[in-house]
């Protein structure tokens, strides 16, 4: 994985994030948001893997059901964001849409990614702090302006 900061204005950044083939893409964006101390980010993304997870909530069990891609795939799209968890480290929800050889497309949110050959990141950090909190009716943690500050 590369970073580099790429804009730095009115206390929002700009950063670069590549990665290369054999990078797991969660492992490394936690890493960065660690590393960065993010609180506040959104990012978009485009590339390849060659295997990845998704998964799709199912509302009436409220768990995830996954979705193995076990194939090179296109990162059509990948886009997410970063806040706080309720342990106040950085919390990532990405969600990806997956393009194969035939054209047909795989979407839902990104658990885990095997980048080939690259991924690249730009990834936008806030001066404001977002939050997560537990949502009840879901049981999923969400963002939670009342709790977020900025």
């Amino acid at each position: 994985m590369q970073s580099k900061l790429i804009h730095e204005a009115d206390g929002q950044k700009t950063y670069a994030v590549i990665l290369s083939a054999g990078d797991e893409v969660m492992a490394c964006l936690q890493a960065f948001a660690v590393e960065a101390g993010l609180s506040a980010a959104s990012l978009k993304a485009i590339g390849a893997f060659e295997r990845a997870e998704l998964a799709f909530l199912d509302w009436q069990t409220k768990e995830y059901s996954t979705i193995p891609v076990k194939e090179q795939v296109e990162v059509a799209s990948l886009i997410g964001d970063v806040a706080l968890g309720p342990d106040g480290k950085p919390a990532l929800h990405l969600h990806a849409v997956l393009g194969r050889a035939d054209g047909s497309a795989l979407a839902g949110h990104l658990k885990s990614g095997v980048v080939r050959p690259t991924l690249e990141i730009i990834l936008t950090e806030s001066p404001a702090h977002l939050r997560k909190r537990e949502d009840p009716e879901s049981g999923l943690t969400l963002i939670s302006l009342a709790a977020s500050s900025g």
